[in-house]
């Protein structure tokens, strides 16, 4: 049978202690402590996911480091420790590996892991911002947001993530600016768009006039620091934040009431799904750098689908048009590592119409 592999991790040393009970009551420091001694190993079988061309079943490897230790180690240390659970992937005898979470965003995103292996390679990042993009449209008609009279506006537009985003969306909004400290690649990104689009776009460098504008945020920059605060946005505007670490403040969560944060949505996986993992999501549902290993499988395309830095509108079209294909589809948002809830969201609307003076927006 068909079959893949992907690697997660705990994001938190919390998360080690809620799937070892053992280690509850344990200090993060000293939980840490443990796990870098610990090496990867099978965390569970995956069985069930299927379409109506294939069939495929998988297994989670996990790679026992915390996020934090991922960013703060010695970045060998921790390749090492991902090219380790890449070779029980393929002991297993998966025919490709998916990296979750953080180890997909060490080092070159993945080139040196399958430089490493003996299977192909993907990140997930196609799908990933193939569903940010769908999670967005949604949204925005959630919203009453008319996408053709929208400013939608990409931060980090002139990095390959943000140029794609940019050209894909250029096809359906009428007004768009692009946002980079580097507005020489901006231009060039912009000439682009209007090669193939048709569409006049705007650049700038200044993030904050351009956020105030902004009916839609597209946020894929590399910043380190968060660069979207509660003060810089309009009310009623949808925020799509694509980056990692994130470029939107969690204060605009607790603070505004009246603009919807997400971060892409959880995708529904077809057949009779059982990942024998709970990392929080319903039944059948999955992240989209999951899927998009799953859908490749599913595909028998087993090749490096999606590494380093780069990504291209046909990488992003290709996945979206493959899971399409097979069944895959958003079965909703989240928000800041939760889901956005029916309720949240009339109460976001109910927000808006408050401080518009406008009324209730519907879908």
């Amino acid at each position: 049978m068909d079959n893949f592999a992907f690697v997660v991790h705990p994001l938190t040393a919390k998360d080690f202690s809620r799937k070892f009970s053992f280690a509850k009551g344990w200090s993060d420091g000293f939980v840490e402590g443990i796990m870098r001694y610990i090496p990867p190993f099978r965390v569970s079988d995956i069985s069930g996911v299927s379409s109506t061309h294939n069939a495929v079943q998988g297994w989670f490897v996990g790679c026992p480091l915390t996020s934090r230790q991922m960013t703060i180690l010695p970045e060998p240390y921790v390749m090492n420790k991902i090219i380790k659970a890449g070779k029980v992937a393929e002991k297993l005898g998966a025919k490709i590996l998916g990296l979750g979470a953080f180890t997909s965003v060490v080092g070159d995103a993945g080139i040196t892991v399958a430089n490493n292996l003996k299977i192909p390679v993907t990140s997930g990042n196609s799908y990933t911002v193939a569903t940010a993009l769908e999670g967005t449209r949604q949204a925005a008609k959630l919203l009453g947001i008319n996408l053709e009279q929208a400013n939608l506006v990409v931060l980090g537009a002139s990095g390959s993530i943000g140029a794609a985003c940019a050209q894909i969306m250029a096809r359906e909004v009428r007004y768009l600016t692009l946002v980079a400290r580097d507005e020489g690649k901006l231009e060039k990104v912009a000439a682009q768009i209007y090669r193939t689009s048709g569409l006049a776009v705007k650049v700038t460098a200044n993030t904050k006039a351009a956020l105030r504008a902004a009916d839609i945020v597209i946020a894929v920059t590399s910043a380190v620091d968060v660069i979207i605060e509660p003060e810089d946005l309009k009310s009623g505007a949808v925020v799509c934040d694509v980056a990692r670490p994130r470029n939107v403040s969690k204060r605009v969560s607790d603070m505004r009431d009246d603009v919807l944060v997400i971060e892409g949505g959880i995708v529904e996986v077809p057949g009779d799904v059982n990942f024998r993992l709970n990392f929080g999501f319903p039944p059948k549902t999955a992240y989209a750098c999951m899927a998009e290993t799953m859908i490749l499988a599913l595909e028998k395309r087993y090749e490096n689908f999606t590494l380093g830095r780069e990504l291209t509108v046909k990488q992003i079209q290709t996945i979206e048009k493959l899971a399409a294909k097979h069944g895959f589809k958003l079965a909703g948002f989240r928000s800041f590592d939760r889901p956005v809830t029916t309720d949240e969201i009339e109460r976001i609307k109910d927000s808006i119409a408050k401080k518009t003076g406008q009324k209730e927006v519907s879908c």
